[in-house]
């Protein structure tokens, strides 16, 4: 029997290069096997197309002292109220009514400090933030229901 979880887009947010803090936007493109329009991740080559972390990671950051916000750790989605960790890779998710996502990699090997590192004093992303590809496009906006079957 399927049971479904839910949670919510906290924030949206996009950047022209690689490995620095995101700008939030208020709504996004996610183009079917490529990922989100505008950003420097989206590649129809790899796996990684869009990347999501929870609120709460950002919150424990915060806890630290280190004054962080949604997108400085160069997460594409921000979500809250979504155990992003327990997820298994293949599980599907829908953001909003359009789009269909699967999860495709938890956490990622950082072989170098990057500058997310260096501005923020520690980077989460390695070890709490997800990545999907894009089987279903469409406009994802901050406030969207993020849906999972489970």
């Amino acid at each position: 029997m399927l049971k479904s979880m839910t949670g919510r887009v906290v924030s949206i947010n996009i950047s022209d290069r690689k490995g620095v803090r995101k700008t939030p936007v208020k709504e996004a493109l996610l183009k079917t096997g490529y990922g989100m329009e505008g950003d420097a991740h989206a590649s129809s080559e790899w796996h990684r197309q869009v990347s999501l972390l929870a609120l709460e990671s950002i919150r424990k950051m915060q806890q630290m002292g280190l004054d962080v916000k949604p997108g400085d750790f160069a997460e594409n989605v921000t979500t809250e109220g979504i155990d992003l960790l327990s997820l298994p890779v293949g599980t599907r998710m829908a953001i909003g009514e359009d789009t269909e996502l699967e999860v495709s990699q938890i956490g990622k090997e950082c072989r170098a400090r990057c500058a997310i590192y260096y501005q923020a004093g520690d980077c989460v992303m390695p070890k709490e933030g997800i990545f999907v590809r894009v089987l279903r496009g469409g406009k994802v906006r901050e406030g969207d229901i993020i849906t999972i079957d489970i």
